[in-house]
């Protein structure tokens, strides 16, 4: 008997035993019982919602790409009438953004059925897709090279790689993988600005080293020493010198410093000092994001790049995937508060257009929210909440009980640990 039989079955017997009892007592078993059900079977539900949620998002995108008709298919919308210049840039940045979360999910290796035969097919596809995105005789060609903006796709894809490198590295044909570096290698001519865009360069590096081909170490060395001295406290960098109020340290910096040092491992100890300290400011800022989701799964809507929706979670997402939450919170309240944030997002009306596409918006369509380098390609990288997926479907953050996270709990009159800042690697 499966979990959730057995849950259902539980519930009628439960209920059948107190027959007997007086009518308040029965009323309040059984209404206790069916919660308890409902419950259960929401936890159990969590895993098919994301594995079809990110299904959905990926369907226009990987099917048209692996047919070599993007560029004839996907719309761009641009609100700030820029349109002509982010058609240029939206491509990549749809395929890249989404490759990036979903590449642990790609990597895994789950067990046979209909998620396993899913998983299988969306692979074929995305191998499709590299071939038809970098090779030169391709309609889908993208760009890697002209303007600003392709060294941050560059390095979203890169990221990809490093995440699923089985499966977008060692199982791409020869004759992509060459194409896939010479790729690469076009966005060197990108000068990135003095901010997290440092971390584009360095990671683009960082994959070119772990492919086999020649790399820059000194793109490697700049960025994340210069990121270090950003470092502001409290788990926080800044965007260049200066702090920004947004969510950058998710959406890029921290997950960035995190799988770049990672990838250098095995290529050069160099950069292996700073591992353990921007581990301890990760785990920090982790835990600032749980805390930030509130009780009905809503966030503060603040700073730049909105649009991402929950991509705003790239770090609390990578946390998770890497089994080095915060201590003290369990794997399941943040795949709870993860699930209820999608769910209030993807609800909204006016998400997706009517063939599948996402819109540009935070909670709908929204276009107002953009700013003037958006467009309908950038809102994909709400895939990097999707990282956990990555775990098999028996590990705690999937198969634990249903847990409430920290503002579900302290709403509700919870008792809660106090919250401490880190200071020098320590909580004070």
């Amino acid at each position: 008997m499966d979990r959730r039989k057995f849950l259902q079955a539980g519930a009628a017997v439960g209920a059948g035993a107190v027959l007997a009892q007086p009518t308040q007592m029965q009323a309040t078993v059984q209404a206790t019982m069916l919660a308890a059900t409902q419950a259960a079977e929401a936890q159990l539900a969590d895993r098919p919602y994301w594995v079809a949620l990110a299904a959905k998002i990926a369907a226009p995108v990987l099917g048209a790409l692996s047919e070599r008709r993007l560029k004839i298919a996907m719309p761009v919308e641009a609100p700030t009438g820029n349109v002509e210049v982010r058609r240029k840039f939206a491509h990549l940045e749809a395929f890249a953004r989404l490759l990036t979360g979903m590449a642990p999910w790609l990597e895994a290796r789950l067990p046979q059925g209909a998620e396993e035969d899913l998983r299988a097919k969306l692979v074929a596809q995305v191998r499709a897709a590299l071939d038809a995105a970098t090779d030169p005789a391709s309609p889908d060609r993208m760009n890697f090279s002209e303007g600003d903006q392709p060294v941050v796709d560059a390095a979203f894809l890169a990221l990809a790689i490093l995440r699923a490198p089985n499966e977008l590295w060692m199982k791409v044909e020869p004759r992509v993988q060459k194409n896939l570096i010479s790729a690469l290698e076009f966005s060197r001519g990108i000068l990135p600005g003095y901010s997290n865009w440092l971390l584009f360069s360095a990671m683009i590096e960082g994959a070119l080293a772990k492919m086999g081909a020649w790399w820059d170490p000194m793109r490697i060395d700049y960025a994340v020493r210069t990121v270090n001295t950003w470092y502001k406290g409290d788990g926080i960098y800044g965007d260049g010198p200066e702090f920004h109020f947004d969510y950058y340290n998710s959406f890029v910096i921290h997950p960035m410093l995190l799988n770049l040092l990672e990838a250098m491992e095995g290529v050069s100890g160099q950069w292996k000092p700073f591992q353990p300290e921007m581990l301890r400011r990760a785990r920090r800022y982790a835990a600032i994001q749980e805390r930030l989701i509130g009780p009905e799964g809503s966030f503060p809507p603040v700073g730049r790049s909105l649009c991402y929706r929950f991509g705003a979670f790239h770090l609390l997402a990578e946390m998770a995937l890497r089994r080095q939450l915060p201590e003290g919170m369990v794997p399941a309240q943040v795949r709870c508060a993860l699930t209820a944030v999608m769910r209030r997002m993807m609800d909204a009306p006016g998400t997706f257009d009517e063939q599948g596409w996402l819109r540009i918006g935070f909670h709908g369509h929204q276009p107002q929210m953009a700013e003037s380098y958006i467009s309908t390609g950038s809102s994909y990288l709400c895939s990097a909440a999707w990282l956990p997926l990555g775990l098999p479907p028996t590990d705690p953050f999937w198969a634990a009980d249903a847990e409430p996270w920290t503002a579900k709990k302290a709403w509700s009159g919870a008792q809660i640990a106090a919250d401490h800042a880190l200071r020098d690697g320590h909580s004070i």
